[in-house]
């Protein structure tokens, strides 16, 4: 009998479908022969359930697959008849196929073989996105915004992107030839790169502004720890060279969607006394539960710290805000946290296939469970799933008796809300004009200065340039007259001729509007346009540039320059 695996959590809903998805993985191994285990929880009258439900499952397979009146792929069949079985049970349980199974070795480990791109659609063309720098790409002088022509002599266009990363990524010492076009050129330019291991940084940026600090932390991997160290090492240096002191930390958790339990607990215990419980795990037998603490004495143990979360804050992020807050550690500052408090194991199967099973559920020191309720599957038969502790009512303490409440996910002591781009943000965005307009931006000025972004020159050109391109869009109120129109035309014929004309007099008087629906959003639309810029020149500016205008970190600026306030916070 094979071993399971340790276990994990999967960071991110939904199946495992994207290369970007995250897995949080439990520090122990479960060494037990699955039968062992499946004994242990199952009645002598469970045993035959179960038998007599497995023989059913292969009589319908084989008569499916022998009988339909088409042929059948048995191995797609199988896999569908898997997959929807698992559908049933939680958006984290999944089957993983072979290529899967790998991307979550990649994950977990934070490092891959490739040349240190990451690759995007824009338009139907496949662009470069970002560089890590260090690595073939950045040595041979690929940037942001080059378009990718062909890769190994093939031409990409219209080729999955998921076939075209997997097509640049391969073994370690081997080479990969990428035809790009650079800064508009029609001319294409070939790049020979050796792939090597890139390894991907969970710290994606940090800063000191005045004497506070500023940490992103991305995903939780197995050097997180190492990372977040030396950044705030690097921290207190550079306060130390401007002739004073680390005042104060923010950590930035929002959209990091999990990763690595251990990872969680030892950057728990940079902020943590040596001891603290971080969280537990509870699974279906009353010997499964398990308690993770912290093993190091802390390397800050008493700067100011705030954790900033979102709704896209899951799993191992909220594990750590979790011990942050019920410790009275530091102040969580943002909006509520994803909810995702399921724990997988990885169980291999036959033929490099894996199957990650949710075992257990993830706990706070003070006993709430992070996991949010979940929506009931949708189907002609309903699979009933134990249901946890979620009444957000329930009164909880932290070590200094602040209340905190259950219900899943965590409640920021701050609340801040970070503005919604608008409709028209969005759809310039999804339609990627800001990224084609600092590509051309960049192709006509080698250098910029943040100082040149200012003022509405950049917004009147961003407005030509988007007008050019043929870009359109339907506001809201133009959907609604377009609605109403049809509305009328259905409901009257012909005799509505009269309110369709003054429906047109509306939309001509739209269309009259001082800068269109542009100059309501203006401000907005400079401030994206001026960051996707600087972005193309220097991450780290444009970084920068979007945290003083961020209104949850600004926040968490003010916070912690602010002693008193942050100590009525942790100690009411």
């Amino acid at each position: 009998m094979r071993a399971a695996s340790r276990l994990y959590g999967l960071a991110t809903p939904g199946r495992w479908t994207r290369f970007a998805a995250t897995i949080a993985a439990a520090a122990t191994f479960a060494f037990i022969p699955p039968s062992e285990s499946w004994a242990a929880g199952q009645s002598k009258s469970g045993f035959f359930a179960t038998a007599q439900s497995i023989d059913l499952l292969g009589e319908v397979y084989r008569e499916v697959s022998e009988n339909y009146v088409d042929p059948v792929d048995v191995r797609q069949l199988m896999f569908s008849g898997i997959d929807g079985m698992l559908d049933k049970l939680d958006p984290y349980t999944a089957f993983l196929d072979e290529s899967e199974s790998q991307e979550l070795d990649e994950l977990t480990s934070g490092q891959y073989a490739g040349i240190g791109i990451t690759i995007g659609l824009v338009s139907g063309e496949l662009y470069i996105m970002s560089v890590i720098e260090g690595n073939s790409a950045a040595k041979a002088g690929i940037h942001i915004g080059d378009r990718i022509i062909s890769v190994n002599g093939l031409r990409v266009r219209n080729t999955p992107l998921d076939e075209v990363r997997a097509a640049i990524k391969g073994p370690a010492g081997t080479a990969v030839k990428l035809g790009i076009s650079k800064n508009g050129e029609r001319n294409v330019h070939d790049y020979v790169l050796d792939r090597a291991e890139v390894r991907v940084s969970t710290v994606s940026y940090s800063a000191l502004f005045g004497s506070i600090g500023y940490v992103d932390l991305n995903s939780f991997g197995e050097r997180s720890i190492d990372e977040l160290r030396e950044a705030v090492r690097s921290l207190q240096r550079q306060a130390s060279a401007n002739n004073g002191s680390l005042r104060g930390l923010v950590l930035d958790l929002r959209g990091n969607p999990g990763g690595l339990l251990t990872a969680a607990v030892e950057v728990a215990g940079v902020f943590l006394d040596k001891g603290s419980t971080v969280v537990s795990t509870r699974g279906r037998g009353a010997e499964s539960g398990q308690a993770y603490v912290t093993k190091v004495d802390p390397l800050v143990p008493a700067l100011p710290l705030a954790v900033l979360i979102d709704g896209d804050s899951a799993s191992a992020s909220e594990i750590l805000a979790g011990a942050i807050q019920e410790h009275d550690r530091g102040v969580i500052v943002g909006e509520g946290s994803f909810g995702k408090g399921l724990v997988q194991s990885i169980i291999p199967l036959s033929y490099d296939r894996v199957l990650k099973l949710t075992t257990s559920k993830y706990y706070t020191p003070s006993g709430r469970l992070i996991q949010k309720p979940l929506a009931p599957v949708e189907g002609s038969r309903k699979v009933v799933i134990g249901a946890g502790s979620y009444d957000s009512t329930r009164v909880y303490f932290t070590r200094n008796r602040r209340k905190v409440y259950g219900g899943g996910g965590i409640r920021p002591d701050v609340l801040v809300r970070a503005p919604e781009p608008s409709e028209y943000e969005h759809a310039l965005d999804q339609k990627g004009m800001f990224f084609k307009y600092a590509n051309r931006y960049r192709s006509k000025h080698e250098k910029v200065q943040e100082q040149d972004l200012q003022g509405g020159r950049l917004l009147g050109d961003f407005r030509r340039f988007v007008a050019d391109d043929r870009f359109t869009y339907r506001s809201g109120s133009r959907k609604l007259l377009d609605s109403l129109k049809v509305l009328v035309g259905r409901d009257y014929g012909s005799n509505g001729a009269g309110i369709s004309a003054k429906i047109g007099e509306v939309e001509k008087a739209l269309d009259s509007m001082p800068g269109g629906v542009l100059a309501g959003d203006s401000l907005r639309i400079a401030s994206a346009l001026r960051r996707e810029v600087l972005r193309h020149y220097d991450e780290n500016s444009a970084r920068r540039s979007a945290l003083v205008e961020d209104p949850v970190s600004q926040r968490a600026f003010s916070l912690l320059k602010d002693p008193k306030a942050y100590r009525a916070l942790l100690k009411p």
